[in-house]
């Protein structure tokens, strides 16, 4: 079988909680379509309760959907139960093993699950690459919360799955660990595993993320290659350092959305699709400002994904 255009498909996902006691009905997937294509680092980005877990357990088989599709490396989630879901490995945010396993039986175990036969399995590669062979032996509840995040992602690597999923696999995790956590996600990303992530961190999803998904309300709200999707904010802020520091800002520019600073430096908010860079420093120049120096700020991401986010649902 060749590998699929896409790793993983939605079609009209949809996941309703009935009500229960005093909680009412919560519709936690409305309709999602989502396709992520094959060999990417895909972003999957919302707030708490937009959907995400729910979404990625659909998947895991954790959770039953009420309605539409989803497949898994080409094969149906419905249709194909067991042979979807061993082409996922799930990292899940929680951190869920027995504390009386050593780092080398969780691994064993986890593939016998998987029926890796004894002579396939990479139990000592798998725990060499996340830095714990060293570890091997030593009772999970001895290990520190980073060594136990990245045996999760160790007990999702043993079948060798094409698609991995992380969720919030750096939650708790100090700077070096997070760093060494990526390096290898990188590399399995080389060798062409595709990988879906979903994190708090939106530097780490700006920097590592081909395409980003945003979710909120249990929708896709937008669902665009990384660089698209900062282009989203049109805004910019144009900062001025002038000649000498301004004690007002000039009579000329109060029609521009401006404001001086302490330092006498002048910022003005503006749009990029409206005023070019070119014609507001030109009316800088006319009002009699001269310019020391100059910088302009972009959106990064985490703008992007409040602006959106805060909308109403």
């Amino acid at each position: 079988m060749s590998a699929p255009d896409y790793a993983i498909e939605a079609e009209g996902l949809e996941k309703v909680y009935a009500a229960s006691g005093k909680m009412p009905e919560k519709r936690a997937l409305k309709s999602i379509d989502l396709k992520v294509p094959r060999g990417q680092i895909f972003g999957l980005l919302g707030p708490n309760g937009a959907g995400k877990s729910t979404f990625i357990n659909i998947l895991a088989g954790l959770v039953t959907k009420t309605g539409g599709k989803a497949k898994i490396w080409g094969m149906d989630i419905d249709q194909h139960p067991r042979a979807s879901r061993a082409a996922i490995g799930v990292v899940n945010q929680e951190i869920t093993m027995d504390p009386f396993f050593t780092p080398e039986e969780a691994l064993e175990l986890q593939a016998g699950f998987y029926g890796v036969p004894k002579g396939e399995r990479r139990t000592d590669e798998i725990l060499e690459a996340v830095g714990l062979l060293d570890k091997r032996d030593a009772y999970v509840r001895q290990l520190s919360g980073g060594m136990k995040r990245r045996l999760m992602v160790a007990k999702a690597l043993v079948h060798n799955p094409p698609v991995l999923i992380l969720d919030e696999p750096t939650a708790g995790v100090d700077v070096e660990l997070r760093r060494s956590l990526w390096q290898y996600v990188r590399r399995l990303h080389d060798a062409g595993t595709t990988i879906i992530l979903t994190t708090h961190y939106l530097e780490e999803a700006e920097e590592l993320c081909d395409q980003i998904a945003i979710v909120n309300h249990g929708e896709i709200i937008a669902c665009e290659p990384t660089s698209q999707l900062l282009k989203r904010l049109d805004q910019r802020i144009l900062r001025v350092t002038p000649r000498e520091p301004l004690n007002a800002i000039p009579e000329s520019l109060s029609h521009l959305d401006a404001k001086l600073l302490n330092s006498g430096d002048l910022e003005i908010a503006y749009r990029n699709s409206e005023t070019g860079i070119g014609r507001l420093l030109e009316q800088v120049r006319e009002a009699g400002v001269g310019v020391a120096d100059l910088s302009t700020d972009q959106p990064n991401l985490e703008d992007v994904f409040v602006a959106m986010t805060s909308e109403p649902a």
